[in-house]
């Protein structure tokens, strides 16, 4: 293993390739997982700037700076763009990719070539979704679920939109299917299902969503098309269609996808809580059963969706009852990282500050989520801000600060550099602060009737908009911050040792970077991955 001051090739290239082409088709999972991640990153930008000018219209009643068809394609594409393009491939696609193969002592995943071809479809999605916006017709103004009539009769550009969520389906499936296969088939002879990360266990759960739920996904959008296309009648009552069909196809993938965006942030957790509180994470057997308790009860609940759609009173009553069964193992995990802190000898580091920003913010999130659970004030606040917040404390809140703290703890293994840890705890603060200066304001203009998706509004509501403006610009400024934070160490020199945070899971054995060809023989030897007793933080 190099010392903390040797030079080690990162993720050497291909023979005989060098530069652009050594990385767009190379077959190293590690160099897969960094494509994921520069191209999920620019997406989450291109979200956030989408976002900031949806604030800046919404800072006073009437027109500020944009018109309202401009608008409804604003909230459109800023759905789609974070949704299918960042939070659902975020975590699995970038993280997963680079680090399964390490965490299961494996030499790469199961089908190397099917990994990058998969980044390609992401790719080819990606840019159809950003082309939906300069072609003929406009860009789309359905909003992110399509729904039908309108996404059948709308002339602006749905097509390309729908196209390109068909091509990242694809690309989901693809990278669920190899991550089951690569779990199931590549594990160090000695490393039993009891000895899986935690980390493992959720990408498992996840890979299994995205392989049974998002084919329904693929049909649904190619059924959209289809009418489109041509003109018989399956969504749109006009031609003797079913909207309600729609919406009960759409929701089958769409409830289940929250999933594949959440377990695993919490599976990020799952391995941060224990490192910075040298103990054994308490609970690990519920823990690992509880992610996979989410993945199948998750997909039973989509119909609370539609509890104002008209349904019959016991589908109401069964969808409501299952939505608070699927709470269940959500607070397992909470209580089980809350009981691993407790008495533990923790040391507060930039990761273990953005794990503890998901716990707080997902269990908002999480509470508020019963208030739509219940059937009695779903109706009351469906379609109202008060959606919007609890979505974006689940899915912001959770996914993506699990996301930040996946960053700030596997930073220093994937480029063997430390990043400014001042820099990171400022981020923290202005992230959070701003955060729910942003987003808890939408609560309460929620509950007194404001409702989401709006060009224009009363004056009642400026005042909670504006502090949710006003948040938006401490949030950016937080992002910057960290952005600012993680990359000015790339210039430096790698000095990191292979375990700076004395964490025990397989990945922290190897070389920070990690050379390109890891575990060729597997190990010897498979520990606990949260046994910490003699494992030493490396300078």
């Amino acid at each position: 293993m190099p010392s903390p001051g040797e030079t080690v090739p990162f993720l050497d290239p291909l023979p005989g390739r060098s530069g652009l082409t050594s990385w767009i088709f190379s077959t190293d999972h590690k160099r897969i997982g960094m494509l994921y991640l520069w191209c999920i990153l620019t997406m989450f930008a291109v979200g956030v700037v989408i976002g900031v000018l949806m604030r800046l219209e919404l800072i006073a009643p009437g027109r500020t700076i944009m018109g309202a068809q401009a608008y409804n394609a604003m909230f459109t594409l800023h759905g789609v763009v974070m949704v299918f393009l960042f939070v659902i491939p975020g975590i699995p696609a970038a993280f997963g990719n680079i680090l399964l193969p390490l965490q299961i002592g494996a030499e790469d995943v199961s089908f190397p070539r099917l990994n990058i071809f998969s980044w390609w479809l992401y790719l080819t999605g990606a840019a159809l979704a950003v082309t939906s916006l300069f072609t003929g017709g406009g860009p789309p103004d359905t909003g992110w679920t399509f729904y039908v009539p309108f996404s059948e009769r709308t002339t602006t550009n749905v097509f390309l939109a729908v196209v390109a969520v068909f091509i990242l389906g694809f690309s989901s499936i693809l990278t669920g299917l190899n991550f089951i296969t690569t779990i199931h088939r590549l594990r160090a002879p000695q490393m039993s299902w009891g000895k899986l990360p935690l980390f493992v266990w959720s990408l498992y759960a996840t890979a299994w969503i995205q392989l049974l739920a998002t084919p329904v996904l693929g049909v649904t959008v190619a059924l959209v098309f289809i009418e489109r296309l041509l003109g018989i009648g399956l969504f749109d009552p006009a031609k003797g269609g079913d909207p309600l069909l729609y919406q009960h196809l759409f929701w089958i993938y769409s409830h289940p996808a929250v999933y594949i965006m959440i377990v695993p942030a919490m599976g990020v957790v799952s391995e941060i809580i224990p490192a910075f509180a040298r103990k054994s994470i308490f609970g690990y057997k519920a823990i690992a059963v509880s992610s996979l308790a989410i993945a199948f009860a998750g997909s039973l609940v989509w119909a609370h969706h539609m509890f104002t759609s008209g349904m019959s009173d016991t589908a109401v009553l069964v969808f409501s009852f299952l939505t608070f069964v699927v709470a269940i193992p959500s607070a397992i995990k909470v209580f089980n990282w809350v009981a691993t802190l407790y008495k533990g000898s923790i040391y507060l580091e930039p990761p273990l500050l953005f794990a503890l920003g998901f716990i707080f913010l997902f269990s908002i999130g999480g509470l508020t989520g019963l208030v739509l659970g219940s059937a009695g004030t779903d109706i009351h606040v469906h379609d109202t801000y008060f959606v919007v917040a609890h979505f974006h404390y689940v899915i912001f809140g959770g996914t993506g600060f699990g996301l930040f703290a996946a960053m700030h703890f596997w930073f220093p293994k994937i480029f063997g550099r430390m990043y400014d840890r001042k820099l990171a705890n400022a981020s923290w603060y202005l992230l959070v602060g701003g955060f729910n200066m942003l987003y808890f304001p939408m609560f309460l203009i929620g509950l007194m009737g404001m409702p989401r998706r709006y060009y224009d509004y009363l004056p009642m509501y400026q005042t909670g908009h504006m502090i949710s403006t006003a948040g938006s610009w401490v949030l950016v400024a937080g992002l910057v911050t960290m952005f600012w934070g993680l990359s000015k160490c790339l210039r430096g020199p790698r000095t990191v040792g292979a375990n700076p945070w004395g964490a025990a899971t397989l990945e922290w054995t190897l070389s920070s970077p990690p050379p390109h060809l890891t575990f060729l023989d597997p190990p010897d030897e498979v520990p606990s991955p949260y046994s910490y007793a003699g494992v030493k933080r490396d300078a």
